[in-house]
């Protein structure tokens, strides 16, 4: 399996993000407008198509840059448009190696070994005589014998 992402569907990936910008600022800009023009009616029917058109356009734009963009980061058997599974697990490999060593680090932090499942902890009393460690449950010294 590759570990690597094409050039072409980064370019996918890409292209679609300035798509969604441009689609975004296009449709913000009907909001601007509408603003700064508040109040003022004069040719009133070409504003608003205008507006309307602009808004259209701009909500395609975000809705085509999106689906490009997904294209691009997980390709296209990953993102369900070819149905191929052994493709999409190829495609979608280089994420689910970046999730899983996610979840490594955070189990690294954890501090515990989760094959062999929680450590016991184990608590140990100094013998008074010797100071050697025992177990907690020793009633008698393991070195000297005294008891504990």
């Amino acid at each position: 399996m590759t570990r690597r992402i094409s050039g072409e569907r980064k370019t996918a990936f890409y292209l679609g993000t300035v798509l969604m910008i441009v689609g975004g600022l296009l449709f913000a800009s009907t909001f601007v407008t509408f603003i700064a023009n508040f109040g003022d009616f004069t040719n009133f029917e070409s504003n608003a198509r205008s507006q309307m058109v602009r808004a259209l356009a701009g909500m395609a734009l975000l809705v085509a840059g999106g689906f490009l963009r997904g294209v691009g980061a997980r390709g296209l058997a990953g993102s369900g448009i070819v149905l191929d599974p052994g493709r999409a697990r190829k495609e979608l490999e280089p994420y689910s190696r970046m999730a899983g060593g996610m979840v490594k680090d955070a189990l690294d932090e954890l501090d515990e070994d989760l094959v062999a499942g929680p450590r016991e902890r184990v608590v140990m009393i100094k013998c008074r005589t010797c100071r050697k460690l025992n177990e907690e449950d020793s009633k008698f010294c393991q070195e000297c014998g005294a008891e504990i």
